[in-house]
């Protein structure tokens, strides 16, 4: 029996059902698991002193593209609009392989941990060059991140009227094949999985309504989760009346797209009828703000979202179009785009923190996660509040979100170590940083 304790926090933020902040907190875990948080807990095991640290549940990603950190700040991509920017980028990303594929997301892994985050999604949606959805499965291994990978998927290319280029698109037999194999081999239903699979057709103008229906009953049949890109920018909606006849929340509900068992990413410009609809139906959204700031989208409306009930989580979305993975900058991004858009009084630092963790794990169907209590996941973040970063703050929970610091002292995902010290302990960072700097190289060249 494994048992740790942390212990003499300065704060726990527990998101509990009554968000309880205990402060000279402890916390206890046993096997993975957490088995009790208060005061004055003893262990005979492994004690780790928190003091001038505030502990948080560990924080949740709901939307990235972990493949695209090999390209960051490529030159003819970083002043476009979303279809300018895919058309620069597709090109490039059709040479990956499998190598550019695992070192790419060890690297965002990596940089997810260092934020605070323990469990991710990941929205892998083209496979050149014999490269597959396990790539990314073993380099959350090697890190020891709780992974919710989806097998993504475009369809139409250019010759049929699509944006992705034709050598980048996959026939629709072999992807539903190959959906099927790869939640057959990974997907775990079980309390405390460290990998879930879901299904994530890409977008409405890159897959065929076809394949969006098939990829729902599969899904539904095998019990796993969908996920898509939907309402991203104005130039999504202009594409979904043009080509469907319809709005993105009716092409969506249409074609089985909405209910408990979904989520889609960015939703910029839903309209309230289409708020209602996902309100109604228990549909999720990834909020991903420093990437709609980046690509000009727009400020998602997410107080008007929580208002009305709908799950929100938080996304870094792709490193190619954020370009960063910090997800406790997002949570700031986005409790600031909504004081831009509403007032001062729009969004809480707390509201943000509480959207990064339990709102992200209930988005992913995991109420294992996402709150400090007994029963859930071992999946804690330590902060320490005690550097330059917080210095003069009178509040440390909400300095997490309003100052910093935005790396985490320690993170530990089912109870095991990933972040020590600020480090990440579980790979060779400078050996996978070379490895990534080579291969961007060779992709520029």
């Amino acid at each position: 029996m494994a048992e740790s304790l942390i212990r003499n926090a300065d704060t726990v933020v527990t998101m509990d059902a009554a968000r309880r902040e205990i402060t000279g907190g402890d916390v206890l875990i046993r096997d993975g698991v957490i088995v009790a948080v208060g005061q004055g807990l003893t262990t005979t095991g492994t004690v780790i002193e928190a003091r001038g640290a505030v502990v948080t549940p560990g924080l949740v990603n709901t939307h990235h593209h972990l493949y695209q950190t090999l390209t960051r700040a490529v030159p003819g991509g970083q002043d476009a609009l979303l279809f300018g920017w895919l058309k620069t980028l597709y090109p490039i990303w059709s040479r990956f392989g499998p190598e550019e594929m695992r070192v790419s997301a060890l690297v965002g892994l990596a940089e997810l941990a260092l934020s605070g985050c323990t469990l991710t999604s990941d929205h892998l949606y083209l496979y050149p060059n014999g490269a597959r959805l396990e790539d990314t499965i073993d380099a959350a291994r090697e890190i020891g991140m709780r992974f919710h990978p989806t097998r993504g998927a475009m369809s139409i290319g250019e010759s049929a009227g699509g944006l992705p280029p034709d050598a980048l698109v996959e026939a629709e037999p072999a992807i539903l094949k190959d959906m099927e194999r790869v939640v057959d081999a990974f997907h775990d239903p079980a309390p405390g999985a460290m990998v879930r699979v879901g299904l994530a057709p890409c977008s409405p103008f890159s897959v065929s309504r076809d394949l969006m229906r098939e990829a729902a009953v599969l899904a539904r049949d095998k019990g796993v989760m969908l996920h898509t890109h939907l309402a991203e920018n104005d130039e999504d909606i202009a594409y979904s009346l043009a080509q469907f006849g319809c709005r993105p929340g009716q092409y969506a509900e249409d074609l089985g797209w909405t209910g408990a068992d979904v989520w889609h990413a960015h939703c910029v410009k839903l309209d309230t009828t289409e708020i209602d609809l996902f309100a109604r139906t228990g549909t999720g959204v990834a909020h991903c703000p420093c990437s709609n700031c980046r690509l000009g989208s727009g400020i998602a409306p997410v107080r008007a979202m929580r208002d009305r009930g709908v799950k929100v989580g938080l996304g870094v979305d792709g490193s190619a179009s954020n370009d960063a993975g910090n997800l406790i900058g997002e949570a700031r991004q986005a409790m600031l785009l909504q004081r831009v858009a509403r007032g001062a009084n729009a969004m809480s630092a707390r509201e943000a923190l509480e959207i990064a963790t339990l709102g992200g794990a209930k988005v992913l169907g995991r109420d294992d996660c996402g709150s400090l209590e007994p029963g859930k996941r071992a999946d804690i973040a330590i902060w320490d509040v005690s550097g330059i970063e917080a210095a003069g703050a009178w509040d440390p929970v909400a300095a997490l979100v309003l100052c910093g610091p935005t790396r985490v002292r320690d993170l530990f995902v089912e109870g095991r170590p990933v972040v020590r010290g600020g480090q990440v302990v579980t790979v060779d960072m400078a050996r996978v940083i070379e490895t990534q700097n080579r291969l961007a190289r060779r992709l520029a060249g």
